[in-house]
């Protein structure tokens, strides 16, 4: 089915708000259809592989909106550093604010991780796309291969996003300290 349908977009939008009022766990098909105004039959037409298939495209869905709002919100940093910093702070209020997936991180985390898990691969690439531009414009070290650095502080910013460690991310100067000494130190021109 073609991803503009506004069928389509109505499922994924009813799907999303099923789940933020009952979970995963709760949400069936049929809910979908119904918050949708739109028969379960159509419901499987879109999603002929049922609930997992939908729940993997609601949160492929939710992802593609949060890089929307991250590309907005840094847009206008050019520097690799500063870029670094401005998502990882981003990120990390994007993900403590999110209601929908802290509550279904409490209660259902068993259900949700697996499908992130699947999902990391494309989150990773898109991630790597804004890091490959601004390493394009940012004086690097010599001999850094752009491709596996790029992918390398994707995987990293995934992974401080998820889980902070010991960096307060609320704390800007700690972000930029973590950015200029671990993340991009390695790959800038001294």
């Amino acid at each position: 089915m073609p991803a503009a349908s506004p069928s389509r977009e109505r499922l994924l939008e009813a799907a999303y708000a099923c789940v933020a009022r009952s979970g995963l766990g709760k949400t069936t098909m049929e809910d979908v259809g119904k918050e949708a105004g739109l028969s379960r039959a159509t419901v499987y037409r879109y999603f002929p592989q049922g609930k997992d298939q939908l729940v993997r495209e609601v949160v492929a869905w939710e992802a593609g909106r949060f890089f929307e709002r991250l590309t907005r919100a840094v847009a206008h940093h050019v520097d690799l550093a500063d870029l670094l910093e401005e998502t990882l702070v981003f990120a990390h209020r994007a993900v403590e604010d999110h209601a929908v997936l802290q509550k279904i991180l409490v209660t259902e985390p068993d259900r949700l991780l697996p499908t992130l898990t699947t999902e990391s691969a494309r989150i990773i690439a898109l991630v790597k796309q804004f890091l490959v531009l601004a390493m394009q414009r940012t004086p690097l070290a010599p001999g850094v291969d752009v491709d596996a650095a790029a992918d390398h502080l994707a995987r990293m910013v995934l992974s401080h996003t998820n889980a902070q460690g010991g960096w307060d991310l609320e704390d800007r100067e700690e972000v930029r300290r973590l950015v200029r000494s671990l993340l991009a130190g390695v790959v800038l021109q001294p």
